[in-house]
């Protein structure tokens, strides 16, 4: 696993990786759903904090695969089983999302997360040991151990009294952010810029058709509403 040519032409989305957006629109329009929920029965506080953890949970996953994807896609076979398995913990997140807005119950989704977490931390590993590059070679050592650590707080997370979990939980989210920064600090990984920017133009179209549906449905619902009154 070496790093791709910043500069290749005809860099395009792969469908493995629209497939993986997929997967994660799917965990975000459930997160949507549950919001709504909460909101309508005017659990606020439950709304605010089950939404913001959920969503920095899918959200960030997302980001952390698709820079890597751009820098590193070998698609060979370790790599896709990578997503598969990746795409694994997205849907768990996905189902513990109900219980995280209902209870403020985050284990699933912790679980879920740790399952994404985990095949990053050996892609990188993977990636360091593999690519020619000593900047490259360290910024992939340091990713490995930058998101090893995040998640070893995450999983402690779960072991902790609730009146510990929010100020725990809002210190591992500025630890996950300060990851890439630490990690590029003195060397970048070599993402490309045209992939990147039509992996985030895409996602946007596919979350956007998500919401464009969800509000047929919604007008749906309220015009058969009135015609049964």
């Amino acid at each position: 696993m070496r790093g791709r040519d910043t500069a290749e032409e005809g860099r395009t989305a792969t469908p493995l990786e629209l497939l993986y957006d997929l997967c994660y629109v799917v965990a975000i329009a459930q997160i949507g759903l549950q919001l709504e929920h909460a909101v309508a029965e005017h659990h606020y506080a439950t709304a605010v904090t089950g939404f913001g953890f959920a969503f920095f949970a899918v959200w960030w996953a997302w980001m952390n695969f698709t820079w890597f994807a751009s820098a590193y896609d070998t698609d060979d076979v370790p790599y896709r089983l990578g997503r598969l398995v990746q795409i694994t913990g997205v849907l768990v997140i996905a189902s513990g999302v109900p219980r995280a807005f209902e209870d403020l119950d985050f284990t699933v989704p912790i679980l879920g997360y740790a399952i994404i977490r985990i095949v990053a931390i050996a892609e990188w590993l993977r990636a360091g040991v593999q690519t020619r590059d000593p900047g490259q070679r360290t910024a992939a050592f340091r990713y490995a151990r930058g998101i090893a650590f995040a998640q070893a707080g995450w999983i402690a997370w779960l072991f902790l009294p609730d009146a510990w979990r929010t100020g725990w939980a809002v210190a591992f989210i500025v630890v996950e952010l300060l990851v890439p920064p630490y990690a590029e600090r003195h060397a970048r990984t070599p993402w490309h810029a045209h992939h990147i920017s039509e992996r985030y133009g895409l996602f946007t179209i596919i979350v956007l058709g998500e919401s464009i549906t969800a509000a047929t449905v919604g007008i749906q619902q309220a015009v058969d509403g009135k015609a049964e009154a």
